[in-house]
């Protein structure tokens, strides 16, 4: 039997009626090897099957896997410096991480089981990583940052201050939050529902990237729906809204967009030097 096969079948009895209370010692090693297995990466909620960005599919296995971590679990009275919580699951062991050489801050980062961080990161505090997560090689996740459920966060990126990665649990057959290698996130990005960011793009302060507003790429000169292409320089930018104009206010009607165009030098290279404070 392997992981997914487990995994697979502790779902069926899960849909025929299984509960926390039902749950046996072996069930629940099934969850544990489960859970490990996703903090060593050798699982993820998501794999890129083409070259293009769009062609990240979900592992409906893996995300059934992180429900039923929530499923056929009690919820437990714990304790983490000195305050009383309740949850499925205790936090994240950390222990792995320095032999890594990755790096997390005290007072305010939460680590979930099932998250998995690769050699060479930077978590700041506050900062929350939820089961699923997955953050590569060298990335940056700053202060009051959140990765959410079954993110999938590339190597060598920048996560500004204050920045949302949203992730996407249910449904299950629906891909996740998708940031690419080389990515720069400004602060205060917001990334939901699914959006996918292609690999080297650099994106400005405060802009919200959402499957419901369009992206006006400039470089191939279309409106593109969900996903940011690989190499462009996105910010956010209001655009007239079909509502138009209306008694209840003057002026017209404006909606949230994003313009996308070419990745400028001053502005790999502005990126470039932020990235050397972290060496």
């Amino acid at each position: 039997m392997t992981l997914e096969s487990d995994v697979s079948d502790l779902w069926r009895r899960y849909e025929d009626g299984l509960s926390a209370v039902e749950t046996t010692a072996d069930d629940v090693a099934v969850l544990d090897d489960f859970l490990a297995a996703l903090e060593a990466g050798e699982v993820r909620a998501a794999e890129k099957t083409g070259r293009d960005v769009t062609s990240w599919e979900a592992n409906e296995w893996v995300k059934r896997g992180i429900l039923l971590n929530f499923a056929l679990r009690g919820t437990e009275p714990r304790e983490y410096g000195g305050v009383i919580y309740y949850d499925v699951l205790p936090l994240r062991d950390t222990a792995d991480l320095a032999e890594r050489g990755t790096r997390n801050t005290p007072d305010g980062t939460v680590l979930r089981p099932g998250a998995y961080l690769g050699s060479d990161c930077i978590v700041m505090s506050p900062a929350f990583l939820n089961m699923g997560a997955y953050v590569g090689d060298g990335t940056l996740v700053d202060s009051c940052d959140t990765v959410g459920s079954c993110a999938q966060v590339g190597a060598e990126v920048k996560l500004g201050a204050n920045t949302l990665i949203g992730g996407v649990l249910e449904p299950i057959e629906d891909a996740p939050v998708v940031i690419e290698d080389g990515v720069s996130l400004g602060a205060g990005c917001r990334v939901t529902s699914g959006f996918r960011v292609g690999e080297g793009s650099i994106v400005g302060e405060n802009t919200l990237l959402t499957p419901r507003i369009p992206v006006y790429d400039l470089v191939e000169e279309e409106v593109i729906y969900g996903h940011l292409p690989a190499e462009r320089r996105a910010f956010a930018r209001m655009v007239e809204s079909s509502v138009g104009d209306h008694d209840l206010f003057e002026g017209g009607a404006y909606k949230p967009a994003v313009v996308a165009t070419h990745v400028e030098e001053e502005t790999l290279e502005a990126t470039r030097r932020e990235g050397a404070l972290r060496e």
